[in-house]
């Protein structure tokens, strides 16, 4: 099964495991990390059923959400509507948005699904505008690899000097990683396994 195929299948259930996997922790720690003050476009990369976005309802700001999966982007639209938002099907490799478009991009739990993480992050750097922000939280690295036989995912997690390493290359500034304080729990559905991995934020500003 692909990793599209995968989220197909569990869209309808998605916001109730999101919150078993990893609760508010991800999505309040990107909120508190973001200079509101400067931001009007938000672009919620791996958007899924609408984890990150659903919590800017009080925000006049304009977020496009974009995901791989057509059956996650209509569960999102069945929930929050098309109210300041716009819905795009597109992946990590080529983020289909314009150049320097965007004043903050984000994401929870993405970098492990896509195919070449560096790439990924160069597309968030293309996508922002100058002075703008790309915030997101992920996996640390870890051995549980019934993540990936499973849910899917692609890593097994980062290094946090390879985060580090990415962004910077990627032409990031004032690049920060740090402890979301929060785990990402899952139980294996045909063995015993449990996973309990610890979960980073990143950020980083595009330059002026």
């Amino acid at each position: 099964m692909s990793s599209v195929q995968y989220f197909k299948e569990v869209a309808s259930e998605w916001d109730q495991m999101a919150d078993s996997f990893f609760g508010e922790s991800p999505r309040k720690t990107i909120y508190q990390n973001a200079n509101w003050s400067q931001i009007k476009t938000v672009a919620d990369l791996g958007c899924g059923a609408g984890y990150l976005t659903e919590g800017l309802a009080d925000r006049d700001v304009k977020v496009t959400a974009i995901d791989q999966s057509q059956e996650m982007l209509d569960m999102m639209k069945s929930k929050l509507g098309e109210d300041r938002i716009d819905y795009l099907k597109g992946d990590g490799g080529s983020i289909p948005l314009q150049d320097n478009s965007i004043d903050l991009a984000i994401a929870n739990m993405f970098l492990h699904h896509v195919d070449h993480p560096p790439k990924t992050i160069k597309e968030a750097y293309r996508i922002v505008k100058p002075g703008g922000q790309w915030i997101f939280t992920d996996l640390d690295e870890h051995e549980n690899e019934f993540l990936v036989t499973e849910q899917h995912d692609k890593w097994m997690g980062f290094k946090r000097e390879d985060i580090t390493k990415w962004m910077t290359e990627a032409g990031f500034i004032n690049v920060e990683i740090d402890c979301v304080g929060a785990d990402c729990c899952a139980s294996s559905s045909s063995s015993d396994s449990e996973a309990k991995v610890s979960i980073f934020m990143a950020k980083g500003e595009k330059p002026v």
